[in-house]
């Protein structure tokens, strides 16, 4: 059978498209249900702490609906019943509920063996500890882990095993017990604290039989095709690599789901002119003739994330630079790629400077012949806008 190739802009059109930026953006109120369709787009949203211009899983929403009220994802987190939570998928992520369950193989089951060194271990070397953590958990209300510590009456004694972070044994042994699915997350705090519950306090109840019960959940071949499933929809077009990275799945495990999508007719091998390797297609995917996006879009956007596949796409090179020494940044601390039509066009390194009130744009950075006077135009317009979504006066700077 003869495989069809694809012009790079064509399959950048797609792509695009797959994520939602085809689609223009509301001119009402957005509304809980125009989160929901970012959701369903993309499948999954990623967390950071980083929070130098805002925390980064409500910069998708913007970048694809323009300013919202960010309570309203707030309450699709925190509040029952939930449209949103949270597990370790892409990194840290709000997924909807429905996926949950599918994350057993792949996470939860390697919780003692797959997971990050002083989590796996603490369950072999503290079993006691963990289990009375799980026990604390599960007889109240959703907590901080430093409330959990107290209530405890446990020392908190730290270490700093976790790339410098300030944890606790008993902060240690909760992200155990939320690595294997044995709890949850009830949302966050102000302050961005986890806030530890059982799952019968988190799940909804038409979820409830395969959240509460492990036997009724996917097996290993069905989750992970419809982990691939999700990955493939909410990217159009993408090579295998492309596919693991979305869920960070061992491509063991996502070749298999690969062929089966494929002899169901879900997927049709492609090739893209410039790619050097095989790509799929989702038979789903909408295929414009033309985009015509304007979005600043964060480092941890979905659209993004996986630097080759950006690469490769838009001829755009990107490296997140917060953990690169200050001297040895190219494009700056917390750097946001700009789309404008179907091209990224250039980069900016934004922080809201909450106490001026003002939203900085510390440096502006254009592709090669890029920056022209519509191109500022348009940058300034978008933000402008998102100074005004973040409750700031004005933008200033380069």
């Amino acid at each position: 059978m003869s495989i069809r190739t694809l012009r790079v802009d064509r399959a950048r059109r797609i792509a695009l498209a797959a994520q939602g930026f085809a689609r223009p953006r509301p001119e009402r109120a957005v509304t809980t249900r125009d989160l929901q369709r970012v959701v369903d787009t993309v499948g999954l949203v990623q967390i950071d702490s980083v929070n130098v211009l805002s925390r980064s899983h409500y910069l998708p929403f913007f970048s694809r609906l323009g300013p919202y009220d960010m309570t309203l994802l707030d309450r699709m987190r925190d509040r029952s019943p939930r449209r949103l939570v949270e597990y370790w998928a892409h990194e840290a992520s709000l997924m909807p509920p429905s996926t949950w369950p599918l994350m057993e193989h792949p996470r939860m089951r390697r919780a003692t063996d797959g997971s990050w060194g002083g989590i796996q271990r603490i369950a072999r070397e503290e079993p006691e500890l963990v289990e009375a953590v799980f026990a604390e958990v599960t007889s109240g209300r959703p907590r901080t882990p430093r409330e959990i510590e107290a209530d405890l009456g446990h020392d908190g004694e730290r270490t700093r095993e976790h790339w410098g972070w300030n944890w606790s044994q008993t902060k240690i042994a909760l992200e155990h017990l939320f690595w294997a699915g044995r709890i949850s997350s009830a949302g966050r705090t102000a302050q961005f604290e986890r806030r530890y519950a059982s799952l019968e306090r988190v799940v909804a109840k038409g979820d409830a039989p395969v959240w509460l019960d492990p036997s009724a959940r996917p097996s290993a071949d069905e989750a992970y095709t419809e982990l691939v499933r999700i990955s493939a929809r909410a990217m159009g077009v993408a090579t295998e690599a492309d596919l693991a990275d979305y869920f960070r799945l061992q491509r063991v495990h996502v070749r298999p789901a690969i062929a089966r999508l494929e002899a169901a007719g879900e997927l049709e091998p492609v090739r893209v002119d410039g790619w050097a390797k095989e790509a799929w297609l989702h038979r789903d995917a909408r295929r414009p003739r033309a985009v015509a996006a304007r979005a600043l879009v964060s480092p941890f956007d979905s659209l993004v994330w996986h630097r080759p596949r950006a690469e490769a796409l838009f001829d755009f090179h990107y490296r997140i630079e917060i953990y690169t020494p200050a001297h040895k940044r190219v494009h700056g601390y917390y750097v946001l790629p700009f789309l404008l039509g179907e091209a990224l066009v250039g980069r900016v390194d934004l922080k809201a400077d909450r106490a001026a009130g003002v939203l900085r744009a510390r440096q502006i950075s254009w592709e090669p012949g890029r920056g022209g006077a519509e191109d500022r135009a348009e940058l300034a317009a978008e933000l402008e806008q998102m100074a005004h979504w973040l409750g700031l006066s004005e933008v200033v700077g380069s």
